[in-house]
């Protein structure tokens, strides 16, 4: 069984951030402590990250990228359409996976189960091994700090890579700006 990383993404005021840990562990063993599951895609306007296997992660980005080419970027036709064909694929939808998707606008939850779950405050999503850790980081921190957006990610995937064992804190971070 793989465990992989936690991905974090926070659409705040001014800035869209997505973050995740570099950790990809098989059992008791790191197999690797510096991957990277996020991305930009469609002319740099869209953030993406995945948790679950890596060799999967880079079909997924494929598959979700020529939605987004097909959509015209138009994020929530896409994730609707990639989540059918994601669905309705024998293959990916047994896939332990999933996505986070963003631009400044909306943010999407993705599944193979054909989920497409905006959260529930519109803000702050996660996903993986950490995710939950990550998640109440950032909610607290988001309440009760004055952290900008990108560094209230870093924080809240530092926190779940203390707390997580499938969870490193070898951050990498990506943002949309005004």
């Amino acid at each position: 069984m793989f465990h992989a990383t936690t991905i974090l993404a926070y659409k705040g005021k001014n800035k869209a951030v997505i973050g995740g840990d570099g950790q990809v562990s098989f059992g008791n063993t790191v197999l690797k402590g510096n991957a990277t599951k996020i991305r930009t895609l469609y002319q740099g306007k869209i953030l993406a990250g995945f948790a679950g296997s890596t060799a999967d992660a880079f079909n997924l980005f494929d598959m979700f990228e020529a939605h987004l080419e097909a959509c015209k970027g138009d994020l929530l036709k896409s994730v609707i359409a990639f989540s059918k064909e994601w669905r309705k694929d024998k293959y990916l939808r047994r896939l332990e996976a999933m996505m986070i998707v963003l631009n400044k606008e909306k943010i999407f939850i993705l599944s193979g189960n054909g989920d497409v779950v905006e959260p529930e405050d519109g803000e702050i999503a996660s996903i993986g091994s950490g995710g939950n850790f990550a998640i109440s980081a950032a909610r607290a921190l988001a309440k009760h700090s004055n952290l900008d957006e990108e560094e209230l990610v870093k924080e809240s995937l530092m926190i779940a890579g203390e707390l997580c064992i499938y969870t490193n804190q070898n951050i990498k971070i990506l943002k949309l700006e005004d």
